[in-house]
């Protein structure tokens, strides 16, 4: 099916992304950025105030947007999140940063499947939505314990641009996913 392998990349980046940035951000927080280990649990909560944030504010925004347009929004705002997780400066910066990361994952999921039937038609649509479960729950299984590898081996240091990366090839396979169905 012409866009299945974009949709799976997608999906797989996306929860890949959103579960290592649940799990270990209080390990960032604590170990990269020096805050006591039991307010930085408390701070990593900050993710979650911006996914139920951006859910709420989400189902306004789908009013004026498209999925396509809330999918790229919500990418953008995850890079806003990351450059500040990215800035060495000051501690509310991460904060800021986790709290931008969570509210650009909450269009993220709920449009990329709302737009399944558009890109694949209503005939496909049941079989394309399994094969995105099954990729997003491998992303979720398999990236977040490969962080902690990562991290034990070389460095807590680099959850924002592992970040990065999950980002960046989850924006070109959605890009290509538009290109091969021929939806923007």
């Amino acid at each position: 099916i012409p866009g299945a392998k974009a949709v799976m990349l997608t999906f797989f980046c996306y929860c890949a992304l959103e579960q290592t940035a649940i799990l270990w951000a209080s390990s960032y927080l604590n170990l990269h950025r020096g805050i006591p280990a039991e307010t930085a649990a408390g701070y990593a909560g900050l993710f979650f105030v911006g996914i139920i944030a951006g859910r709420a504010l989400s189902g306004f925004l789908t009013i004026k947007l498209s999925d396509t347009q809330m999918v790229r929004l919500g990418q953008a705002v995850i890079a806003a999140g990351i450059a500040a997780l990215l800035i060495p400066a000051r501690t509310y910066t991460a904060l800021v940063g986790l709290a931008l990361v969570g509210l650009g994952c909450a269009p993220l999921y709920p449009c990329a499947i709302h737009s399944t039937p558009a890109h694949f038609g209503a005939d496909r649509s049941q079989a394309v939505l399994g094969v995105q479960m099954a990729s997003a729950y491998v992303g979720t299984c398999l990236m977040p314990p490969l962080f902690g590898l990562i991290s034990t081996r070389i460095s807590i240091s680099l959850m924002p641009g592992y970040l990065l990366v999950l980002l960046a090839v989850m924006v070109l396979a959605h890009e290509a996913l538009l290109r091969r169905c021929k939806t923007k």
